[in-house]
C-alpha cells in the first residue's frame, strides 16, 4: 500500500492556517488604517496668515476650527486649498485628496460660531489618506522626522499646520501666550524693485486664459454667460504683476460690474458693482440701522463693530448712504439707495 507523501500532507494542513493568518493580516492592516484618537476642538486657537486672522468654513457654509491633537494643530485642508487658489478633490475609491487647478469658485463664507467651546473630541487618524498636490504625492513628518498622517473629523480632512506650512511656502511660528498660529512667507532677496511670493509669467506661470479669467468673474458674480455682455476682457500689468481687467453688464437691471482677476493664480484682487441706473429713485428713508443691516448682509461674518463709516449723503438728487466695512484683511465700500434699501455700489479691495 502507498503511503501519503509527507510533505503534501504537510501542505494540506498548512493552507487553511496560512490563508487564515493572510486574512487575520490584512484584517489587521485596515484596523490600522482607521485608528481613532482623542483630540480636542480648539476654537481659543487663532491662526493668522501674513497677518491676516483666518476663519475657515466647510462647503455647507459652517465654521470648522483648529483642532489639537498629540500636541500638535490641525487645520482644514479644503478650506486651506480655497487659500492656495487651488480645487480641492476627494476620490473615494483611492482614498485621495487632491489639491490642482485653478479654483474658479468664489471662497465659502458663512456665520463665524461665536458660541463654540473647547470640546475633547474622537478623531480618526487615517494613515490610509493619500495627499496629491497638482499631481505630486505628498508625505508629512513632524519636527522630529516621524511621519504624519491626515486626522478625519466630521468630514473634513485635517493636516498639521506644519504640513500645511509646507504646501503653502510659509514659516509656521507659536504664540502660546495668546494661542496663535501665524504663518508667514519669507522673501530671499530684498533687493528688487518688486517682491512678489507668486509665479513669473512665461513657461514656468503661463497666465490662464481670457476664459478661465471670465469664468471666474462669474462665478463671483453667481451670473451666468448668457445674462451679461462683456464690454472688457484685457490682460494687463499692474505693480509688475499680470492681471486682467473685466467689465461686463448684467443683460437684466443693467448692473455694471468690474473684477481685477490675477492672471496666474486666478484669484479675485478685486471688484466693483454698481448697479446706478438699476432703479429709479424712490422717496423715503430706510434709516441708518436698516442701512448698516443691509451692508452687513453683504459681508457675512461681520459685525457693527466692523463698519468704519456709516454717513448719509446725496448723489445726483437721490438720497444714500455710504457705508464702509473693513473685515478679515478686505475694505468694502457700498453705496446704498436711502429710499428702497437697494445697493447701488458695493467694491472690495484687499487693506
Amino acid at each position: 500500500m502507498r503511503r501519503p507523501c509527507p510533505q503534501k500532507s504537510l501542505n494540506r494542513l498548512l493552507l487553511p492556517l496560512l490563508c487564515c493568518l493572510a486574512l487575520l493580516g490584512a484584517l489587521g492592516a485596515d484596523a490600522r488604517a482607521v485608528s481613532a484618537v482623542e483630540a480636542q476642538i480648539r476654537p481659543d486657537t487663532t491662526i493668522v496668515i501674513d497677518g491676516v486672522e483666518r476663519i475657515f468654513y466647510n462647503v455647507d457654509a459652517q465654521q470648522v476650527h483648529p483642532i489639537l491633537y498629540n500636541g500638535t494643530t490641525y487645520l482644514p485642508v479644503r478650506a486651506i486649498g480655497e487659500l492656495m487658489g487651488k480645487n480641492v478633490g476627494w476620490y473615494q475609491d483611492t482614498k485621495t485628496v487632491t489639491l490642482s487647478g485653478v479654483r474658479t469658485d468664489p471662497p465659502v463664507t458663512g456665520v463665524p460660531d461665536a458660541g463654540a467651546q473647547v470640546e475633547d473630541i474622537s478623531a480618526q487618524l487615517r494613515d490610509d489618506f493619500t495627499i496629491v498636490v497638482d499631481g505630486v504625492t505628498r508625505t508629512f513628518a513632524d519636527a522630529n522626522g516621524s511621519r504624519v498622517y491626515p486626522l478625519l473629523y466630521s468630514g473634513s480632512t485635517y493636516l498639521p499646520v506644519r504640513a500645511i506650512g509646507e504646501l503653502m511656502g510659509k514659516t509656521v511660528s507659536w504664540d502660546g501666550n495668546t494661542r496663535t498660529v501665524s504663518l508667514d512667507g519669507d522673501s530671499l532677496v530684498t533687493d528688487a524693485d518688486f517682491i512678489s511670493g507668486g509665479t513669473p509669467a512665461g513657461p514656468a506661470g503661463a497666465p490662464i486664459s481670457p476664459e478661465e479669467a471670465k469664468a471666474a468673474a462669474l462665478a463671483h458674480a453667481g451670473l451666468a454667460g448668457d445674462a451679461v455682455t462683456f464690454v472688457q476682457v484685457e490682460l494687463e500689468w499692474d505693480d509688475g504683476r499680470q492681471i486682467y481687467e473685466i467689465e461686463f453688464y448684467a443683460i437684466a437691471g443693467y448692473q455694471e460690474y468690474d473684477y481685477e482677476i490675477d492672471a496666474l493664480t486666478g484669484e479675485i484682487r478685486s471688484f466693483d458693482f454698481d448697479a446706478e441706473h438699476a432703479a429709479p429713485p424712490a422717496s423715503g428713508d430706510i434709516g441708518r440701522d436698516r442701512a448698516r443691516e443691509i451692508a452687513l448682509g453683504k459681508v457675512p461674518g461681520a459685525d457693527e463693530s466692523h463698519v468704519v463709516k456709516l454717513k448719509q449723503d446725496r448723489d445726483d438728487g437721490r438720497l444714500l448712504y455710504e457705508v464702509e466695512i473693513v473685515y478679515s484683511g478686505t475694505e468694502y465700500e457700498l453705496e446704498i439707495d436711502a429710499g428702497t434699501g437697494a445697493v447701488l455700489k458695493f467694491e472690495a479691495e484687499p487693506v
